[in-house]
């Protein structure tokens, strides 16, 4: 790491040549291009000149597929047979935006379509005419960005903070495409942690996935970390991403190592998922916390509706304001049967997966869904101020289908929030950062398992699946009313929707039948208070059966006809109010009535007996409340710092008082002063 800040450093002067033509929020479409430009260059240039000679041999077109043969002679998966190179272009400045292009062009195809998606070309133009193309081409060529000089994760981490500073200068959020790599090697290490064995296998090959890759960070880690554990061992990746600028270094950097590039996906992986069919040993994400996914609502609706479970999506679906459980929910439809050997993946959220969402909820049929399956093996709290766009605590989720014996029906909490050390320099919002001694401490905590639930150290928890589990109950109370008919309550009756509606008309077109209906519905209304200002206005009903049969009656003996049901209802409520003395309402069957205003709801944890609980919680202090059984709903949640809570009992009266007193007396010395 020894060349980082300073090949930043060179960069970032170099955009200063294009002050002026641009501004500092589009700096990046032109450093980030030019600086993949110049490191393939890097890479081909030794290999330039056979490649030419390779080509003139085979330009008499013969064999069709020349790239086979030319990707041999460079030894990488791409070529490019322009007469141009960086230097060679510094050598005629009077046609350097033309050569540039051609330059350009004559990558081969695929890794000229992964260049395109920085959209260079229409800048090269602009460049030119306002003298600064050959400056920056110039400038470029003293930096010397072969793999040899600056490795793949140097390399990685050159463009991760360019892409930081970029969106720094133009206030834009600064770690969209990239997570710090000490998190990425952290999850890594949990990742692959129970497969060592299999990793050291001889001429092992396993695949991996990210499908919000950004610049690819995570796939190189990763790739990085098998290559270490076994040089004989492959991981192929794969990732996808719908940001053309991060896509393009992802690929140009898949390239130089010598992926396959077909594995590096342009695309919205909700939409156009680019690998539907396939299924993965390994998986990485860090989606973007917070993010709605109205722009993909309808299709990803359509899918869960009609798929179900077949598709991606049939658990439930998140609020709008957050397709975080979406990518999560993608991710798990592309695990491998464990027959197969199943899959271990690894994904970081803020903390609201871990309980936005009451009982029956998108979130909590979501969590509910993976629980239960048996797929959530540890949740490790991050400390905050470990991102770059973002100070707030993060959580790492490791979910897989084949778990150890030891973990099976258990789920693993790790409170790493204290695992960090103070930045010597702030990073946008970063100022902590893991290192390496902490890294391999929260990893040793991830191993700590036993068949025993409960606390392990203040560091772990142990859980069953169950713990986080619920009944949300509906806890119903008898409805009881008593009912009068003063002209209070008449009052309150014709200011009712059903009583009022009575003396208007939907007629719109015929005046004389809508006027004659308008004043039969006033008639009507008439007929109707007369009708109860004829029963006694001073009386108190306490049951409303027998309120119900003296009202009839009183319909009778005026020879008026008796409402219907809707208006009945309508009156029977506005002549009514919540009396704790009057009898309980009954329904046909003879069952109580619930009142919708004394509803409550009590979250009972599925490890307990309901009743047991009505008995204990509510009974005593509502004894006539029951259950409505029709209406109970499971959910899920995981309310970590709930697990972690640390007690600290407040200082002593004597201590607090005696801390005002010094202060006091500070302030009034330092009054005394001034004067």
């Amino acid at each position: 790491m020894n060349n980082f800040g300073e090949k930043v450093s060179f960069i970032w002067s170099v955009a200063d040549l294009i002050r002026g033509p641009y501004r500092p929020n589009q700096y990046k479409d032109v450093m980030l291009p030019m600086t993949v430009l110049r490191r393939l260059d890097c890479v081909l240039e030794p290999t330039k000149d056979k490649v030419l000679e390779q080509q003139k041999k085979l330009s008499g077109g013969k064999v069709k597929n020349v790239d086979p043969i030319l990707c041999r002679v460079t030894g990488v998966p791409f070529y490019n047979t322009s007469r141009y190179t960086f230097e060679k272009l510094k050598g005629d400045p009077n046609n350097i935006a033309a050569n540039l292009t051609n330059y350009i062009k004559g990558f081969s195809t695929r890794a000229r379509e992964i260049i395109e998606h920085f959209g260079f070309e229409e800048h090269i133009a602009k460049l030119d005419k306002a003298d600064r193309l050959y400056l920056v081409v110039s400038k470029f060529c003293d930096i010397d960005l072969h793999p040899h000089t600056v490795s793949n994760i140097e390399m990685g981490y050159i463009f991760e903070e360019l892409i930081r500073r970029f969106n720094e200068a133009s206030n834009e959020e600064a770690g969209d495409h990239f997570t710090p790599r000490e998190v990425i090697r952290l999850m890594v290490n949990l990742l692959f942690m129970p497969d060592g064995d299999i990793l050291t296998t001889k001429g092992i090959v396993k695949t991996l996935y990210d499908p919000a890759c950004g610049t690819g960070g995570m796939l190189s880690v990763a790739e990085d970390y098998v290559r270490e554990l076994n040089p004989d061992a492959r991981l192929e990746v794969f990732g996808q991403d719908y940001n053309a600028q991060a896509y393009a270094i992802c690929g140009s950097d898949m390239m130089i190592k010598g992926q396959d590039i077909e594995h590096i996906a342009f695309g919205d992986s909700f939409t156009d998922d680019r690998f539907p069919r396939h299924k993965f040993d390994y998986m990485l994400a860090n989606p973007p916390f917070g993010v709605e996914w109205k722009p993909e609502a309808n299709f990803i609706t359509r899918e869960h509706e009609e798929q179900g479970f077949g598709g991606r999506f049939g658990a439930g679906l998140p609020r709008i304001n957050d397709g975080s459980l979406l990518f999560l929910m993608h991710m798990i439809s592309k695990m491998k049967d464990p027959k197969e050997g199943g899959t271990r993946l690894g994904i970081v959220f803020n903390g609201s997966p871990l309980f936005t969402g009451a009982a029956g909820s998108g979130e909590s049929e979501i969590r509910r869904w993976i629980i239960e399956n048996d797929w959530l093996e540890a949740i490790v709290a991050l400390p905050d101020q470990l991102f770059y766009n973002t100070g707030i605590y993060t959580y790492l989720w490791i979910v897989t289908n084949r778990k150890e014996p030891g973990r099976r029906g258990k789920i693993q909490l790790v409170d790493a929030t204290s695992f960090f050390k103070k930045m010597r320099k702030s990073l946008g919002n970063k100022r902590n950062e893991i290192c390496d001694d902490q890294r391999d401490e929260i990893t040793r905590l991830y191993g700590m398992m036993n068949a025993e639930c409960g606390m392990m150290n203040e560091h772990v928890r142990i859980f069953d699946n169950q713990d986080f589990g619920y009944r949300r109950i509906t806890v119903e109370r008898p409805l009881r009313l008593n009912f009068a008919v003063d002209e209070a309550r008449i009052a309150r009756l014709k200011e009712t929707t059903a009583f009022a509606s009575l003396s208007t008309s939907k007629k719109r077109k015929d005046t004389k039948a809508a006027q004659a209906e308008i004043e039969e519905g006033k008639r009507r209304q008439k007929e109707i208070v007369a009708v109860l200002q004829s029963m006694p206005s001073s009386k108190i009903w306490k049951n409303r059966e027998e309120f119900l049969d003296e009202l009839k009656t009183a319909f009778r003996n005026s020879s008026f006809i008796i409402p219907n049901s809707s208006l009945l209802k309508a009156i029977l409520m506005a002549l009514s109010e919540r009396d704790e003395t009057a009898d309980i309402c009954t329904d046909a069957k003879g069952n109580p009535e619930p009142d919708p205003e004394l509803r409550d709801y009590e979250n009972v944890p599925l490890k307990e007996d309901v009743d047991e609980y009505m008995k204990r919680e509510v009974l005593p202090h509502v004894p006539d409340a029951w259950v409505d059984e029709s209406k109970t709903k499971i959910g899920y949640e995981i309310n970590f710092n709930r697990y972690f809570y640390k007690y600290t009992p407040p200082r002593p009266l004597e201590e607090i008082e005696a801390d005002l007193r010094k202060i006091e007396k500070e302030i009034f010395e330092m009054l005394n002063a001034e004067c």
